[in-house]
């Protein structure tokens, strides 16, 4: 009945607001090749600029969307092209140098700085496209652009680029090579746009005009037009690295050394299939540089989601990331046996590695010139082992942790008219020996209106677990409708998991067995006044049920808004109702449920201008439990001094104590146990950078994470779901838990694609019962505990096949 009701209500909404965002005509610049030489030093000396057609006439995309440039702060940007790359060069006007926002933050890092980028749809398909920035200073950010991943900035490209400031703003110069980019020899025209920052007023510009009211950001591009004769070069690269590891930790055990030492070595490989499909492989990588984890004491009864911050696995993955099945810190995880390791009396568990060894991953990706694009991916993980001991005799045997693993994905992505797209993904985890193999396949078909203005999204996918000839098959789908032109805005969806549904061997899913709807309406101001530059105002409905019984889950409705006011600082509330639900999860045993009492969520948060020397941030938000009066609050506040364009600190503190939390504790004897407790989280991070030149810099970041959970009273979980007071139990079930860690990295960018990075990591965990009030003493415990620390260096040297040609 709710669900008929919200359709009928969104029905009777969108034939209220009929609102059709217009189209901005298409400008067009045309192609011009050019034979003589360019010097990328970031002045506009050269003849050739002279000639060149010229970018101008720049409209403002916000916070005014449509207003054309001032005089005194227009750009001029010139583009031209020969047989290896292509040329771009621009002047950006200020009244003064003063005028122009710098800072030196390292490359595909934007931070508090002017920039100027160029975006090319080479397909000229409105859905995919590559853009190319340069700040003031010189330093480079590079991103893919598509219509399901939006910007993605992990994705890096090697091409040239400088800039200087002068008396009346900032000049730049580019040459981007051919191999950077994936096109057709036979396409005369590519979508194309330029973006131009101006941070200290908040300013930004577009060349082609891209409308806040309507869907998309590729598909607001204007056209480069009259390329002809160009050819994509063999697009081949090699990137062998070397690193070596010094690692210390105290073990202080006999026959267990202190200090271990390594040295690796392996290569990355880019290979150009054809015009339009490149092929990326690393053999024998090596990721122990990356930045740590952001670790937690986790209590709920679901894992916790990490970021990917390994290269491979996060550069050009667009057409992997369809469908939300690849969650790819499940390659050289955890063993799938870790903890499943079977021990005789007297047996201990003396090595049990936690993560499986990556061997070697390999993606094929591009785009063909009907639209239709591919992606496989490929990664072998290495037969893992634990080592046991018998206490006794001290005779030690291997025992399998996990099997030789193989993960496959294969994409399917065709586009079609008005932004439109159809694809097929599956993912596919194959295991050597007895262990089962997973497999999911899903479709999805993406439709937008002429006009871009609605929406409708639909997924339907099949997951299947297979061992010894037996196969458990699950179900799932995803359909939704929304308005997304104009300013006014709604989504409507559906999206059900049966009891079997599982994704979980190369993607995440907390929990299946669901059956939930979603509402969501959305209305934005955004023609600046006097006292705003925009106001956002949003409201959501999410209402679950079990799927395999229909039991009612949970009903959240929240609205929220948020603001940009003129002086560039952001302002935004939210207040939330939590229905009276039931977890079926919490108890962690199967058909058991916890009735979660209602709450009320209130929140408030704002921002200062980002510009400025001195930028700050606070969160605060306050959440109030109906179930024995429990209320947690959130704070967040996070600082930023920019001393120099070379210098700056940050801070980031947050601190959220829970009062009179439920939640499990133990199973005693067939009873779930339930504890009310207090827990205080606190995190600090506290980070330093500073750039010697636009080419190598220096950063650290270190952060405490402090959680403690003091229990108040034990509970019996009933079979209605309801809590009976339990002083039979007395386990401990407090906790005081410390994690600590330092990531300092030096990087130098010695050569276009080449860099040297040093680092070192320290990492500090430490857990026990012990209540400690003091933050001070108890930081002080924490570092003084045993800890880890590794020194490494990395060199990666870039060799590109035209060039090793040429000095042939």
């Amino acid at each position: 009945m709710a669900t008929k009701t919200m359709w009928m209500f969104v029905i009777c909404i969108c034939s209220i607001h009929l609102l059709f965002a217009q189209t901005a005509p298409q400008r067009k610049l045309p192609a011009q090749r050019t034979i003589a030489p360019i010097k990328i030093d970031g002045s506009l000396n050269e003849e050739a600029w002279k000639v060149a057609p010229v970018a101008n006439e720049f409209v403002e995309m916000r916070p005014t969307a449509g207003r054309v440039e001032d005089h005194n702060n227009r750009t001029e940007v010139y583009i031209l092209y020969d047989n290896t790359s292509i040329y771009v060069g621009g002047y950006c006007h200020e009244i003064s140098p003063d005028s122009v926002a710098r800072e030196l933050v390292g490359r595909d890092v934007v931070g508090s700085n002017d920039f100027i980028g160029i975006i090319f749809d080479t397909y000229n398909d409105k859905i995919n496209a590559s853009g190319f920035y340069v700040t003031p200073l010189g330093e480079q950010y590079d991103a893919k652009y598509s219509n399901t991943g939006g910007e993605d900035g992990s994705w890096s490209a090697v091409w040239y680029s400088e800039a200087k400031i002068v008396s009346d703003g900032w000049t730049f110069e580019m040459r981007i090579p051919y191999s950077a980019l994936r096109f057709s020899p036979k396409g005369t025209e590519w979508g194309m746009n330029i973006t131009r920052r101006r941070n200290k007023t908040g300013q930004q510009y577009t060349w082609n005009l891209v409308s806040p009211t309507i869907n998309g950001f590729v598909n607001q591009e204007g056209l480069w037009t009259g390329i002809s004769n160009i050819k994509p070069p063999v697009r081949l690269s090699f990137s062998p690295y070397f690193s070596a590891y010094v690692n210390h930790y105290p073990y202080n055990t006999p026959g267990v050394k202190n200090t271990s030492q390594s040295v690796n070595g392996g290569m990355d490989i880019k290979y150009g299939i054809n015009q339009n499909y490149t092929l990326d492989m690393t053999l024998i990588p090596d990721f122990g540089q990356v930045q740590s984890d952001k670790k937690v004491l986790n209590l709920s009864p679901f894992e916790v989601k990490y970021a990917e911050n390994r290269p491979f696995f996060t550069e050009g993955t667009e057409l992997f990331n369809k469908g939300n099945l690849f969650y790819s810190r499940r390659i050289g995880g955890e063993p799938l046996n870790k903890y499943n390791i079977a021990t005789n009396p007297n047996e201990i568990v003396a090595d049990n590695p936690s993560e499986t060894k990556l061997l070697n991953a390999t993606k094929i990706s591009g785009r063909n010139t009907k639209g239709l694009g591919i992606g496989l991916f490929n990664a072998l993980t290495q037969e893992m082992h634990a080592e046991v001991e018998d206490t006794v005799t001290h005779e030690k045997r291997s025992v399998e942790t996990g099997p030789l693993t193989n993960y496959n994905i294969f994409v399917l992505d065709q586009t079609m008219k008005n932004n439109s797209s159809v694809s097929l993904i599956n993912t596919n985890v194959l295991r050597s020996g007895t262990s089962y193999d997973a497999n999911v396949t899903a479709g999805m078909i993406d439709l937008n209106n002429k006009k871009n203005t609605y929406n409708f999204y639909s997924k339907v996918a099949i997951s299947n677990l297979s061992s010894a000839g037996k196969a458990v098959t699950g179900y799932s789908h995803y359909v939704g409708y929304a308005k997304t032109g104009g300013r006014f805005n709604f989504t409507v969806s559906e999206e059900l998991a049966n009891e079997r549904y599982n994704i979980n061997d190369m993607g995440i899913l907390y929990n299946n067995n669901y059956l939930d709807h979603y509402l969501y309406l959305g209305y934005k101001w955004i023609k600046p006044t006097q006292h705003y530059n925009n106001i956002y105002l949003n409201y959501n409905f999410n209402l679950s049920h079990r799927f395999s019984d229909t039991k009612f889950q949970s009903l959240n409705i929240n609205i929220n808004g948020n603001s940009q006011l003129k002086n560039l600082w952001g302002v935004g509330s939210y207040i939330a109702y939590n229905a009276n639900g039931n977890d079926f999860y919490e108890p962690r045993v199967a058909n058991k449920v916890f009735k979660t009492g209602q709450s009320f969520v209130t929140e408030i948060w704002g921002s200062s201008n980002s510009a400025k020397k001195y930028y700050a941030d606070a969160d605060i938000s306050v959440n109030f439990k109906e179930l024995f009066g429990g209320v947690s609050t959130y704070i967040g506040i996070g600082q930023r001094y920019r001393f120099t364009k070379k210098f700056s600190l940050s801070t980031n503190f947050t601190y959220n104590p829970q009062m009179s939390n439920v939640g499990f504790a133990d199973v005693d004897n067939g009873d779930i146990i339930f504890s009310r407790r207090d827990r205080k989280t606190s995190e600090n991070t506290f980070t330093v950078k500073y750039s010697f030149t636009n080419k190598s810099g220096l950063s650290m970041v270190a952060r405490h994470y402090w959680s403690q959970v003091v229990v108040k009273q034990y509970y019996t979980l009933n079979d209605d779901g309801s809590l009976t007071s339990n002083s039979a139990y007395h386990e401990n079930n407090n906790y005081n838990f410390n994690l600590f860690n330092i990531d300092m990295v030096y990087t130098w960018q010695f050569a276009p694609g080449s860099f040297v990075n040093l680092v070192w990591k320290n990492a500090i965990q430490e857990s026990d019962d012990e209540v400690r009030n003091k933050y001070f003493k108890n930081i002080s415990r924490t570092i003084a505990a045993d800890q880890n620390n590794n020194i490494s260096i990395k060199i990666l040297y870039y060799l590109d096949y035209l060039n090793l040609k040429k000095r042939r």
